[in-house]
């Protein structure tokens, strides 16, 4: 039984290129362990770039056909998506070899240091980015296991979700979604915000809930409506809003594609866009700062900070045309990523492809609403077929419907199935000054699908 992070030395992960389970790997790598792992996206003789981050990270990388797994493996983790059927948990099984989930090694790993859980449907990435950046500022050195790439991780040819720093603290991600939320006992818990994504409201209150109770310290956002119903104390809580907290972010100003506030007196600046990010700059600052970092060394590290992988990632400038990549995939991410482009022109073309039938239908009426109320006349909305990533499905719903529904509503909306016809449609749209706007998450083509309409543009 693995109880503790020095209960084992070999650990072998099944999907370990998927952003969770690499991140752990890469941390586990970092601190002197010995991990493998195989991936369906290995194939023998095509290139693969996760593959070759990892192999210089010192992670050996397998065919998922049970060659990787040895009588030396102690431990083989998998993540949720994985199912019984793979023949390497059929191998692990037979060897007698501990299987865990990915959640329940982070939870391990967890206990090993200070830990600043963050919670919340949406931001979460981002504000980890955020923390981590400002943590190393004040010298404090330390790790990180994050849902996406920092740019600044990226930069030194890593994967960039992930860091094994030598302080006492380590930033993870507590994700609602498979409601592994609810294993952490962290030093410090955040909750950013609770809007309807993966659950309904009521189901992701009781999580959250937990998470409060699991928490030693516990900060919310009082500028939500939902997450202000879990504050243990305001002295520990921020806000962007008329409300009450003890951190309070003020003066937000957008100028193209840069913003500007305050926080406590202190003037902040990044090179982000929207309000959102504010929020997710004050709930970085309001945790650091609780443990020790003065607000002006938090202000010099955001004014650097150099954002995540897909989201908001601006690509580039062709002739007017801005075009921006985010990882936006519910109703609130969605609205949120469209009103940031907003100031930067006076037109936004703003693309989304759905993932998973279920997901889609279960938030059809939220998406319609959100983007609805988002699109100023002049912005339009696309959507292309929702993404179908394998497994069992009932495929009774097309990303054509929310189209039809905002039609229905007035809203300037269209739809190509295939993606790859979306530039020749879309071309007779695009004026002088706008934005084209891509979001989508969970297919793993999209960055590249992102570069292939800046080399069509």
């Amino acid at each position: 039984m693995i109880q503790s992070i020095n209960d084992f030395d070999n650990a072998f992960f099944i999907g370990v290129a998927g952003t969770g389970m690499s991140a752990i790997a890469q941390y586990l790598a970092g601190i002197g362990k010995n991990c493998s792992g195989s991936d369906r996206y290995f194939k023998p003789g095509e290139a693969n770039d996760t593959k070759t981050k990892l192999e210089a990270a010192g992670i050996a990388c397998f065919m998922q056909d049970g060659s990787g797994i040895t009588a030396n493996t102690q431990l083989v983790v998998v993540s949720t998506a994985v199912e019984d059927t793979v023949p390497e948990v059929q191998k692990a099984k037979q060897l007698n070899i501990p299987i865990v989930k990915r959640s329940e090694l982070l939870a391990i790993i967890a206990q090993s240091k200070k830990t600043i859980a963050v919670g919340g449907t949406s931001g979460k990435s981002t504000t980890s980015a955020m923390i981590f950046d400002i943590l190393q500022q004040a010298g404090m050195q330390p790790s990180v296991i994050g849902g996406a790439g920092l740019v600044s991780l990226i930069k030194q040819g890593k994967i960039g979700n992930a860091h094994a720093g030598a302080g006492e603290w380590l930033v993870i991600e507590a994700d609602e979604s498979d409601g592994s939320i609810v294993q952490y006992h962290p030093a410090i818990g955040l909750l950013l915000n609770v809007d309807k994504d993966h659950k309904e409201i009521d189901v992701l209150m009781d999580v959250f809930a937990v998470f409060q109770k699991n928490s030693e310290r516990f900060i919310v956002n009082q500028s939500h409506p939902l997450a202000k119903q879990l504050s243990v104390s305001k002295a520990n809580d921020f806000c962007s809003g008329a409300e009450d907290a003890a951190y309070k972010a003020t003066d937000f100003k957008q100028q193209g594609l840069q913003i500007s506030f305050t926080i406590n007196q202190q003037v902040f600046a990044m090179n982000v866009v929207g309000r959102h990010n504010m929020e997710n700059a004050l709930a970085a600052v309001t945790v650091t700062h609780q443990v020790g970092v003065p607000l002006q060394v938090a202000a010099t590290a955001l004014k650097n900070y150099e954002g995540i992988y897909r989201r908001h990632q601006v690509i580039g400038n062709k002739n007017g045309l801005w075009l921006i990549d985010d990882y936006a995939h519910n109703p609130a991410k969605c609205a949120a990523s469209i009103e940031a482009c907003q100031p930067v022109a006076p037109k936004v073309i703003a693309w989304f492809q759905p993932h998973g039938y279920g997901p889609t239908r279960f938030l059809r009426n939220d998406f319609v609403a959100e983007i609805a109320k988002a699109l100023r006349p002049a912005d339009e909305i696309w959507m292309s077929e929702i993404f179908y990533a394998g497994g069992t499905a009932v495929k009774d719903i097309s990303a054509n419907d929310l189209i039809n529904d905002l039609k229905a509503l007035g809203k300037n909306a269209f739809f190509v199935a295939d993606r790859n016809d979306l530039l020749k449609a879309m071309a007779p749209h695009i004026t002088e000054s706008c934005v084209l706007l891509l979001m989508g998450a969970r297919d793993p083509s999209l960055e590249q699908f992102a570069g292939e309409v800046w080399e069509g543009l």
